[in-house]
């Protein structure tokens, strides 16, 4: 049998501490400074309202690709906490000692979608790709975003990389994928399911969820800052983005939790 070891004193403390914060302790409110990256902006903008009526604690949001918070906080901008659209640059944070060793976990994973801005032309199954009856697939760099990469291990696990190397078009940026995928170039794309994802369905045109097995895990992992270290409402914040609740808003938004 093995044998639970008794929790010390002062993570007792620490614990009691975040759940006070958290269920409804203002008379001590605090401010949490979050950084966040552009592509999970909504969902956790939801997040921070409702922590802050459960708390009182009072959360200030700064939205910008996680590369250029990245810089920010390595020239030393005073953040306590990084809501990031990746799990790389966290772990380098936390290599480096500008986020706190231990804090850093997933608080989500990006999900792959196969789009096409027609109504129909996708199927669920995603056996258009199989047809290949298309003239252009548009993907992400995968020198660039990751999940350029994901599309590409999708079409080495189906077996449809060599076929339809010809009819691939790389683009550089989520929104320049996303209006040439609506051009008149190419029929569908590889996208992040967010970005087409609104209140729990397709937003418009159709898409294929491609199964996780496709794919590597997408993670996107928060971490506490150096400047937020001693921050009690930083900890406390950081704690309640791994609640059911705040699950239930990234899946609604299109991520995976």
């Amino acid at each position: 049998m093995v044998k639970s070891r008794p929790m010390s004193a002062c993570l007792k403390y620490l614990i009691a501490a975040m759940l006070a914060s958290i269920f409804g302790m203002t008379a001590h409110a605090g401010e949490v400074r979050v950084a966040v990256a552009s592509g999970v902006a909504a969902p956790i903008r939801m997040v921070a309202e409702e922590f802050q009526r459960k708390t009182g604690n009072e959360v200030r949001l700064t939205v910008a690709p996680t590369s250029k918070l990245y810089v920010e906080i390595e020239q030393g901008a005073r953040y306590d906490v990084l809501v990031a659209g990746n799990d790389v640059l966290p772990a380098r944070l936390e290599a480096t000692r500008k986020a706190v060793p231990g804090t850093r976990y997933t608080y989500a994973t990006r999900v792959l979608a196969l789009w096409s801005p027609h109504k129909g032309y996708v199927d669920p199954q995603g056996e258009v790709l199989k047809s290949n009856q298309f003239k252009r697939l548009s993907i992400l760099s995968p020198d660039v975003q990751p999940y350029g990469r994901s599309a590409l291990q999708v079409l080495e696990r189906l077996g449809l990389r060599e076929s339809i190397a010809g009819k691939l078009v790389e683009r550089h940026g989520v929104s320049d994928t996303r209006r040439f995928v609506s051009g008149e170039n190419t029929e569908l794309g590889f996208v992040s399911l967010s970005y087409v994802y609104k209140n729990s369905r397709i937003e418009h045109g159709s898409a294929w969820i491609v199964p996780t097995s496709l794919y590597d895990p997408l993670r996107l992992d928060a971490v506490l800052l150096r400047s937020g270290a001693d921050n009690m409402a930083a900890r406390s914040f950081l704690f309640y983005l791994k609640g059911p609740k705040v699950a239930q808003v990234m899946r609604s938004h299109g991520f995976h939790r």
